[in-house]
């Protein structure tokens, strides 16, 4: 079967989770409890993000923006994995709940296709900057995801797919129920603990390489 790699972004292919990062720094008030929220799953990821980025107005946008590009650290390995998937025909999918203002511009240097990185949205048209959803959940999911990834797996049937997901935190959990590997970290192993699921620790992308070969050379 081919193997398709689902990817995070925010605390995955970055080392920090940008939009804790950008909150914090801008530190509106009341935004630490939407967080907790989050993950204590409390409330939904679309209506906790939603929330806490209408706690900034948008005449702070170009600050917002320069901020979560300069101070995001893409984690070490990165750009091999890609290599390792493009040598070894996998398929490779960015699946973030992160928004497109950081999301595009830190994935540019890499050369991924537009079309293969799923995302959140962003209007700054109005007072507050206000989150939009082009990938919500399908039927199958009653979670309120916001960027909906399990609806994207299941895009992939696993009668065709060998199904990877590469995660950390909220976002990942319920695509972590579906795949056939997972990386995991921070979180996500915590969930995976809980739920029973096998996964995979990671730190660097060198490890989750270092798996991939293994898998492939007893396959």
């Amino acid at each position: 079967m081919k193997r398709v790699i689902f990817c995070d972004f925010d605390g995955t292919i970055t080392e920090n989770d940008n939009i804790v990062a950008i909150i914090r720094h801008f530190n509106p008030p009341g935004w630490e409890t939407i967080v907790n929220d989050i993950v204590a799953q409390r409330k939904t990821i679309r209506e906790g993000v939603g929330e806490m980025f209408r706690l900034l107005p948008t005449s702070m946008k170009r600050e917002v923006v320069d901020y979560a590009i300069s101070n995001a650290k893409i984690r070490a390995g990165f750009a091999e994995l890609l290599q390792f998937c493009k040598d070894t025909d996998i398929e490779f999918y960015v699946t973030s709940g992160g928004i497109d203002f950081f999301v595009y511009p830190l994935l540019a240097p890499f050369g991924i296709s537009e079309e293969r990185i799923y995302c959140n949205g962003s209007d700054f048209s109005g007072e507050q900057i206000e989150i939009t959803w082009p990938h919500p959940c399908d039927g199958d999911c009653k979670t309120d995801c916001g960027m909906c990834k399990s609806t994207i797996i299941r895009r992939f049937p696993g009668e065709r797919y060998e199904r990877i997901i590469i995660g950390d935190s909220v976002t990942d959990f319920e695509g972590a129920k579906l795949v056939d590997t997972v990386f995991a970290r921070s979180h996500l192993i915590l969930k995976c603990k809980e739920l029973g699921l096998p996964y995979h620790p990671f730190e660097t992308f060198h490890d989750v390489i270092k798996v991939l070969k293994l898998q492939e050379a007893t396959t």
